[in-house]
This record gives structure tokens, sequence and C-alpha cells, in this order.
């Protein structure tokens, strides 16, 4: 028998904005007694529900269950900038890049598989255009380090024959309101999800044919003859087949140690405002969305309904060992937001912010994911390397696949990268990749 302890559950630092005010239609159902199950998934994130919703297009009789240590929404997945990219970057490089031609059509591809899945959820589940909304992105430069790399990146995009077209900063102030923007560079096929809403409609499309137990966290997992069995606080569930989309959390489970960079990533949120009182002048159009042409500058986006406005800014990054970071770090990364979001609208400084939050990103140093069979019957569907959104989602589905034998190039191609690199000792890694960090923050300047 080989058992393998969880010491350490995931943790929620601050309530993420998404999260408060997305509307969830569904009750809270904890795993009790034993189960028996042909798959089982933990985590109920984009990598474990897009894992079960393939198991349903490939093995649609099979009995499925899904864990989830907290509540669908409230975990890393409902707490990032909602933006599910095509068109590749590079976060650990804090430079957008498109590499070699091959290497950025074949992600290109990928992405855009994982955009097509997310779709036909949101198409079946009757997502509304607040929640699901293909509206491209803009690279937004408030530097002229900030014009050169949008500039470059346009190149790029030429030469490998993708649509873009620059924005000079009359437009972007047209779709702003803001004088802070010299320019943009937008590309058409990305998509803007409200992220708590995505994943939780998800689980509720999926939950006609699979169980998800929430508040139902993996304390211990087991195999003996063949067979796994997750054990929680109030149940167990016993499978052949397990997939851990858990993201970072997979070295919490054994597995990747040390070969892991976990960054923080914090964000927050505007109360509501008027969007008449502070419409076009103030904030521009009711919804637009910005990343920053320096991949460590501030991603910004405004979202309307209902008449009311609000405003996502996220910027700022710490690498931790610790799954929880302290109140002192969250309110200075909250003031560090103030500045960013007032000196973009000076109209808005009488708006303050309703919530403050961190989101656990996962990193490899040489970008590639945790993926594959780790031991029999056991497969990682884990780090997304700053694209979770996307890249969760094609390991959720790649997963199932290889769990499944199910044979296709896609898969071929997905596996076809090196182990994750390891990373340094400590306290090594902790000083050189905050160091870095720090630089880029510097050199980023005004993106940030």
């Amino acid at each position: 028998m080989i058992t393998t302890s969880v010491k350490r559950l995931p943790a929620e630092n601050g309530v993420s904005g998404w999260e408060a005010i997305s509307k969830r239609s569904f009750p809270v159902r904890s795993l009790e007694g034993s189960v028996t199950a042909d798959w089982l998934i933990i985590g109920a994130g984009f990598a474990g529900l897009s894992a079960a919703r393939r198991f349903l297009q490939l093995r649609p009789d099979d009995k499925i269950v899904v864990l989830d240590a907290s509540e669908v929404g409230k975990g890393t997945s409902g707490r990032n900038s909602g933006f599910m990219i095509d068109v590749p970057h590079n976060l650990s490089s804090s430079e957008y890049s498109s590499g070699g031609l091959d290497a950025t059509r074949l992600e290109m591809a990928q992405n855009r598989a994982a955009i097509a899945f997310a779709k036909e959820a949101a198409d079946e589940y009757g997502m509304s255009s607040e929640t699901f909304d293909p509206a491209g992105k803009i690279n937004a430069a408030a530097t002229a380090r900030g014009m050169k790399l949008n500039i470059s990146f346009g190149q790029s995009l030429k030469g490998a024959g993708e649509k873009h077209s620059f924005l000079d900063a009359s437009e972007m102030r047209k779709l702003t309101g803001s004088d802070y923007y010299l320019g943009g560079l937008y590309t058409p096929g990305a998509v803007l999800i409200q992220p708590a809403d995505y994943v939780r409609e998800l689980a509720v499309g999926l939950s006609r044919k699979i169980d998800i137990f929430e508040g139902s966290p993996v304390t211990a997992l087991t195999r003996d003859k063949g067979t796994w069995t997750a054990i929680s606080t109030r149940g167990r569930v016993t499978a052949p087949k397990v997939i851990l989309g858990v993201n970072g959390h997979i070295d919490d489970f054994g597995h990747f140690r040390r070969r892991l960079m976990h960054i923080f990533a914090y964000a927050s949120m505007t109360a509501p405002f008027s969007a008449e009182d502070y419409g076009r002048k103030v904030s521009g159009r009711d919804r637009w969305a910005l990343l920053p042409a320096d991949a460590m500058g501030a991603t910004v986006r405004k979202i309307t309904s209902a008449g009311q406005s609000r405003i996502v800014i996220r910027t700022k990054y710490t690498y931790e060992t610790t799954i929880k970071v302290s109140d002192h770090r969250m309110a200075k990364m909250a003031k560090e937001h103030r500045n960013s979001l007032d000196v973009r609208f000076p109209g808005l400084k009488d708006i303050p912010f309703e919530y403050s939050w961190a989101g656990r990103l996962c990193l490899s140093r040489n970008h590639v994911p945790a993926f594959g069979e780790i031991e029999e019957g056991l497969y990682s569907a884990c780090c997304e390397n700053g694209l979770g959104t996307v890249k969760s989602t094609l390991a959720g589905m790649m997963a199932a696949e290889l769990a499944t034998g199910t044979s296709s190039q896609q898969l071929e191609q997905y596996m076809d990268h090196a182990a994750p690199s390891r990373l340094p000792p400590e306290p090594f890694a902790w000083l050189g990749i905050n160091s870095v960090i720090r630089l880029q923050e510097l050199r980023a300047g005004r993106e940030g």
C-alpha cells in the first residue's frame, strides 16, 4: 500500500471580487461516507472541470466524481484577471515573446483548442456575454519602452500571419477615458470571462451528469492493489484512476517538489459606480480590458452590469514558500493598486476598493507543465505558467485523453516537453526569484 498525506490545504488570501459579485445558483454539496467511481478528479477549477467534461465526451456512461477543498469559484480559478489568451506570452521572461515560429504556432493552436473547448461549454450551458465574451484583447502601452515592445510584438504577429491592429493615444482615450496610455495593440482571438461565474456555470452544467463535492479536502491519497482511495474529512472516494487538477498544490501531494515556483499575483476591485455619472469622460466605454505591454505591468478591466461599473486592477507579484500572505502584505499591495488606479483615472479617486485579494500562480523555470502519469493510475494536470484559464483547460482535456488511452496528435504534441527544472535550494530561490521580480517591476515603470 502507498499512502501520501496532504499536510497543507489551499488557503484564500482576501476575498476575490469576481467571486463576491458572482451569483451562485446551486447548493454546496460535501462528501459524506464512501463513494466508488470510475474516475476521480481532485480540484474543481479550470483543469479539473475541463477533465470532467472531456471524460463525459469520451466515457459518457462512467461515474465521475470531483472533489474540491473549498467552493467552486473561491479558489485560484476565481482569482485571475479573466483572460483566455490565444496569442502566447511568457510571464516568466517579463516580455511578450513569439519565440520560434513553429513553437509559437503550436502554442497558439493549443490555446485555441482550449478556447474552442470552453466556448462549446459556454454555448451548451447558456453562458451570457458578461461571463464569456470573445472580444479580443489589447496590450496597452504607457511608456516609450512599452510602445517598442508592442511594435516588436506586432512584427512577430505579422511574421506568423496573425491578425492585429494598433491603437493610438486618441483611440485608447476614447476606449478607456484615460490620458495615461500612449497606444495599444489589439488581437482578436482572446476571450474575456468573469472567471468565478465561468467555473460555477461550468460546474452547474456538469453536475447534471457527475458528482461534484465541495468543502471536501483530500487529506490523504492511498493506492492498494491497483485502486486509489482519496480520504477526506467526512468520507472517501475509491477509483482506479485519479487526476490531480490542483495546480501548484501538486507538490503538497508529494510530486514535483522543488521544481515549481509559487507566485502570488495581487488584485483589487472597486466598489460599484454609476456608469452614467462616471461614464465616457472618466472611465470610457462600459466594458474594456487591457493587458500590459510589459508583462510585469498592470492588467486593468472595466465591467458594467445593470448601469453599475467596476474597475479591476492586477499588478505586483511575490514568490512565496507559504500558502498564506500577511495582512500587512495585502494592505501594502492594495495601496499600490490605489496609486496605479489613481494615476490612470484621477476622476475615480473618490471610488474606494471594495475587494482586494491574492491568487497563487504556478510557474516552472523552463516554462513547461507538470503533466503526465506520475504514478500508475495517477495523473497530473498542473502548473499553468501564468495562463491558467487556457493552459489549465488544455491540461484537463489532455489528462482525460491520456487516462482513457485516447490517441490524438494534440496529446502527442502536448506531451512533447521536458520535466520541470529543479529550483535552487532555499533561501537562495526566495532571494533570487523575488529580486528578479523586483527588477522587472522597476523596469516596467509606468506600465505597472
